[in-house]
């Protein structure tokens, strides 16, 4: 698959699991194997043809998969592009981490720069203090 392909395939996934409906749609036939709508209506507290709707919708994005079994279509999870788009956030994830660490160094250099200046600071007062109370009064 290439680059555009992923980024699209990742765009419809996101789009369809962007409903929290149809992501427990999604768990449902995950937990099932394979269902109907009338099987996940009567699991879930929507209607039959609202089922049937959010299927189509998880179809297009390849998430689901109908076939028949006589008069019935039933709907079984379709892996693979649940699996482009956990590659794609993995490295999203990676992206974010590397970042993160990158701030962290610079905030670490920045406060261990910034101690240094406070201790060379602090000697410096100390070496004036001293050489004020060392020097001989000439008034």
């Amino acid at each position: 698959m290439t680059a555009e392909a992923d980024r699209d395939t990742v765009a419809e996934v996101l789009t369809a699991l962007a409903d929290p409906t149809r992501r427990r749609i999604l768990d449902a036939l995950a937990a099932h194997g394979e269902a109907t709508a009338t099987v996940l209506a009567g699991e879930l507290p929507v209607s039959r043809q609202a089922i049937v709707k959010h299927l189509a919708v998880l179809d297009r994005a390849g998430l689901v998969a109908a076939h028949r079994a006589g008069r019935e279509a039933r709907y079984a999870v379709r892996p693979a592009r649940l699996s482009v788009t956990a590659r794609w956030m993995d490295r999203v994830a990676a992206d974010w981490d590397s970042r993160l660490s990158a701030i962290k160094r610079l905030a670490e250099d920045a406060t261990d720069a910034g101690a240094a200046s406070a201790s060379d600071a602090e000697a410096a007062s100390h070496t004036e203090a001293a050489s004020d109370t060392e020097a001989p009064d000439r008034s």
